[in-house]
């Protein structure tokens, strides 16, 4: 089952049992998802619906942040849940030794050296971590490891 079709048939579960606020993030990820396809006149396979919930989960925790500084619980607590909806649909995220080791064999195959090398790194992990990690943590250990 295509995870999009996985994300409907949840709607229509969670439209049933009467759960507002899982629907009402489900609603936000079919439009999301819907919207690209209509943009880019294309049909969004698994790893492009990845990809859709990848960003919505990035654009939460930045909200999350932006909360707390603003002493906003109810917002925080709000977006905390779409959070937890949005990561149901993720693949397992990979653990800290895995990242390192995906990490350590991106550099070693780009044979990058320096900062300026950080492109080919990124360019070979993002398809593999793409809704596995949060992409920014992963930038900061490749930062990390080529001296940046």
């Amino acid at each position: 089952m295509l995870l999009k079709d996985r994300i409907t048939a949840d709607m229509k579960d969670a439209l049933r049992a009467g759960d507002k606020p899982r629907l009402g993030t489900i609603r936000l990820m079919l439009a999301a998802i819907k919207q690209r396809e209509v943009d880019e006149r294309i049909q969004l396979d698994d790893a492009q619906v990845l990809a859709v919930l990848d960003k919505m989960l990035k654009q939460r925790r930045e909200s999350i942040a932006q909360y707390e500084q603003g002493r906003r619980a109810d917002l925080v607590a709000q977006e905390q849940a779409e959070v937890a909806v949005i990561q149901s649909y993720l693949p397992v995220q990979l653990g800290e030794a895995e990242l390192d080791k995906l990490i350590a064999d991106a550099i070693r195959k780009t044979g990058a050296a320096s900062m300026r090398d950080m492109g080919k790194v990124m360019g070979l992990l993002k398809p593999q971590m793409q809704g596995r990690a949060d992409m920014g943590a992963v930038s900061a250990r490749i930062k990390a490891k080529l001296g940046g």
